[in-house]
């Protein structure tokens, strides 16, 4: 059944992803689509109040400015609603501001659309702060992380071009056109089946013996959930994210919101593969990403269905610690490998009552760098990243300048490659080290010997891959973790973005070559194949030693 459900799955993302992947890209050349006629008018004013010249393209300096100044605006003033949302409206509960260092955290984790919580939504943040605060930077940081995608597909599309496009168009044209019909349609979806979106106070209900009362909290919590997964940001609207009922209440909803955060990455495969003319070169990225998801899916499935820690006397049916009835083993293993996977950090389960194999296979989706599908944007142009890496390294063996897409490779373009692909790695590592070293982290944990290590390198690898999901057992709301997590969640998301608009804008200047007979394929099983052993050699390898002492260790001495 769990094989059926996985099949069925997988079949119907690809099967949704190709129409939608041909529609962005159309988004992203300008091309009139059905929607058009409703929000080009909208378009327009929206470019007239922001003062905006639609036609006016940008260098990449410039392109790359406008990200930053946007994003840091959008952290202050994140920042400033938290610690201020004692004296604002839509605060019936009358929550009191956000503490200073967990408020910085917080507007460091939405802008970077990591979405970490230190916090659970329904005790310490008003209506307005969700609304106004999380959910909007939940659209527009999701839309920022594709409009850099469409900045690398010009690069390699264009030639001897200075210009890369204008943000502003890009982030307009990608939240009207895609991110809000794709998630007003989720969140009708998901209010008909009980998530709750009102902007009511929480209901308390007495009961009739001992005089106790039950208090559920409300909210508007459809439409964040359903931007939550699409922008693969992850943010629950209350404390246990998608493992409480009224933020995922059935087998439907569990489906859906596991389908929605796969369903844009997914697209832009084919997205990218229409906009270089040659559907190869995507369908080639998507394989490798499947193949990846799919050994991922399997471990993990099989290590929670199998490998359940045994007790004298007692039948043990599958590893349900953690875990929601309603979906099981299978529905919470898919689950997990498609948030970890994704970039997207949402959980439906507690991950850390997975299993030591379960866990690790978690934690080593991550580790290859969010490319697996990955965050809207971020994880194919970090996929690409390894890409060139691929074909350079691949170059270098046959004694031959390496070319991607009509494009020589060249040292820098090498040097932006590698700030995208070892910035997630370098500093996941080095924040662990020190977050272990300080002298208060043993109190930081539930658990003790390599499973408590595994709660921190579990965390500081969520918060370096801008993933947002936790083990759980890490006491995250510390102030070493929210400036030392904040300052990691930044950075790695705004280097790469650097170096990929900075790389976007060289490839964009360069002429094409010809394609000769030596011309490496990139479409080819060879290709995929060595694609593949390049991802396992940098991205995991490179925390092997990390995981022996963590989830490895873990596993040989429970």
């Amino acid at each position: 059944m769990v094989i059926l459900q996985d099949i069925f799955f997988i079949s119907l993302l690809i099967l949704a992803a190709i129409p939608l992947g041909l529609y962005i890209h159309k988004i992203m050349i300008g091309q009139k689509v059905f929607l058009t006629p409703v929000l080009a008018p909208v378009e327009r004013i929206v470019y007239k109040i922001c003062g905006v010249k639609a036609n006016e393209e940008m260098r990449p300096k410039r392109y790359l400015l406008a990200i930053l100044a946007f994003s840091l605006v959008g952290l202050i003033v994140l920042f400033l609603i938290q610690l201020l949302q004692g004296w604002l409206p839509l605060n019936p509960q009358q929550f009191s501001g956000v503490r200073w260092d967990l408020a910085l955290n917080t507007s460091a984790s939405y802008v970077s659309n990591t979405n970490w919580q230190a916090y659970a939504g329904e005790t310490t943040l008003s209506y307005l702060t969700q609304a106004l605060g999380m959910t909007v930077q939940n659209f527009v940081s999701a839309a920022t992380g594709i409009a850099v995608l469409f900045v690398l597909i010009r690069g390699f599309i264009q030639r001897e071009k200075e210009t890369i496009g204008n943000f502003w168009v890009d982030l307009t044209r990608v939240t009207l056109y895609v991110l809000i019909p794709l998630s007003i349609v989720i969140a009708l979806v998901l209010v008909s089946q009980g998530v709750v979106q009102t902007f009511l106070p929480n209901h308390i209900a007495s009961s009739l013996a001992g005089g106790l009362s039950q208090v559920t909290p409300l909210g508007p919590a459809a439409s964040q959930i359903a931007i939550k997964q699409l922008g693969t940001n992850g943010g629950g609207f209350f404390g246990t994210n998608s493992a409480f009922p009224l933020e995922n209440p059935n087998t439907f909803s569990n489906f859906i919101e596991t389908f929605s955060l796969l369903i844009i990455p997914s697209a832009l495969c084919f997205t990218f593969g229409k906009a270089v003319k040659d559907h190869k070169q995507g369908r080639s990225i998507i394989t490798v990403m499947l193949i990846l998801f799919i050994v991922g899916l399997t471990v993990i499935t099989i290590s929670e269905q199998y490998l359940a820690p045994q007790f004298a006397g007692v039948v043990v049916s599958g590893n349900m610690e953690g875990k929601e009835v309603i979906n099981g083993i299978g529905a919470s293993a898919l689950w997990g490998a498609s948030t970890t996977a994704a970039s997207n950090g949402a959980v439906n389960a507690t991950p850390d009552s997975f299993t030591a194999f379960g866990g690790m296979t978690m934690l080593v989706l991550m580790q290859l760098g969010e490319i697996v599908f990955g965050g809207v944007g971020s994880g194919l142009y970090a996929m690409l990243g390894f890409v060139m890496l691929t074909v350079f390294i691949a170059g270098l063996m046959v004694g031959r300048t390496p070319e991607y897409l009509s494009k020589k490779i060249e040292p820098y373009d090498m040097r932006m490659v590698c700030l995208i692909i070892f910035t997630p790695p370098l500093v996941a590592l080095l924040s662990t080290a020190v977050a272990v070293l300080m002298p208060g982290a043993a109190g930081w944990l539930t658990n003790s010997g390599a499973h408590g290590f595994s709660e921190i390198l579990y965390g500081y690898t969520s918060m370096a891959n801008n993933n947002g999901s936790a083990f759980a057992g890490l006491q995250a709301n510390t102030v070493f973790t929210n400036l030392v997590g904040g300052a990691v969640m930044l950075l790695v998301r705004f280097l790469p973005i650097s170096a990929t608009i900075l790389l976007a804008g060289n490839m964009s200047r360069k002429k094409s070559v010809a394609v000769s007979e030596g011309t490496l394929s990139t479409t080819n099983g060879i290709f995929v194949g060595l694609l593949i052993a390049i991802i396992l050699i940098v991205g995991a390898l490179a925390f092997l030693p990390a995981l022996a002492l963590g989830p490895i260790a873990s596993f040989f001495t429970n």
